[in-house]
């Protein structure tokens, strides 16, 4: 890639503008940076914005034209509101990519802030140089338990995987199954639940279908 700083052609590669040559390193880059991935998914509500801006330019116009103001207010809200979207996930997965970098496992904890009174979201980030198995668990307090939501990539092998929450009494739930049919890179996310309540979870672990540990999560 031309730049010493690859990050930087992110914006580029999104928007479509890099020629084939750099689009094809920088697809080799994205497949290794956490960070370069959540970045380039930002980019997609402004891609969308300017597709629909050019669907319904009349034939015979140039798209390509200076931005009216209607179209500029769009695209910042569009920019604004993924950005808060993915603030808190871009934390988690800049800190797996810390550790993918220099080795080791890793366990991050943060809590999102919300309206008084209102519960705070715990995120817990994990992820494993060895495997390249990276994690994000979210949790929510329920009346009934705890809302947990699971982005993971990078998957180290086939079949099924299992996120399970351990309790601070030993008790163990199963919270979400999935399946892969090899390792896979790419991102997954699903939602489950457990009966524990947040206080009461000690700690998660991705686990295979043998049992096998691939991952945990801690406070």
């Amino acid at each position: 890639m031309r730049t010493p700083e690859p990050h930087r052609n992110v914006g580029a590669y999104a928007l479509g503008v890099l020629g084939a040559a750099d689009a094809f390193r920088f697809e080799e880059h994205l497949a290794q940076c956490p960070l370069c991935e959540v970045r380039a998914a930002e980019f997609g509500a402004v891609t969308s914005v300017l597709a629909e801006h050019a669907r319904r330019t009349p034939p015979g116009v140039d798209p390509v034209v200076r931005a009216g103001p209607e179209l500029m207010r769009r695209a910042v809200a569009a920019v604004v509101a993924a950005r808060r979207r993915s603030h808190r996930r871009r934390l988690a997965l800049v800190a797996a990519a810390v550790v993918l970098a220099v080795g080791g496992p890793l366990v991050v904890v943060g809590e999102a802030a919300g309206p008084p009174g209102q519960a705070q979201v715990q995120r817990w980030a994990a992820a494993d140089r060895s495997t390249g198995l990276a994690a994000v668990v979210t949790t929510g307090a329920k009346e009934w338990g705890t809302d947990v939501g699971l982005e993971v990539s990078r998957v180290p092998l086939a079949g099924v995987c299992a996120l399970v929450a351990v309790g601070r009494d030993g008790s163990e739930e199963t919270v979400t199954t999935w399946s892969v049919a090899g390792p896979d890179e790419n991102p997954l996310s699903m939602q489950g639940g457990a009966a524990l309540h947040p206080a009461a979870i000690d700690r998660f672990e991705i686990r295979a279908a043998d049992g096998r540990r691939l991952l945990q999560l801690t406070r």
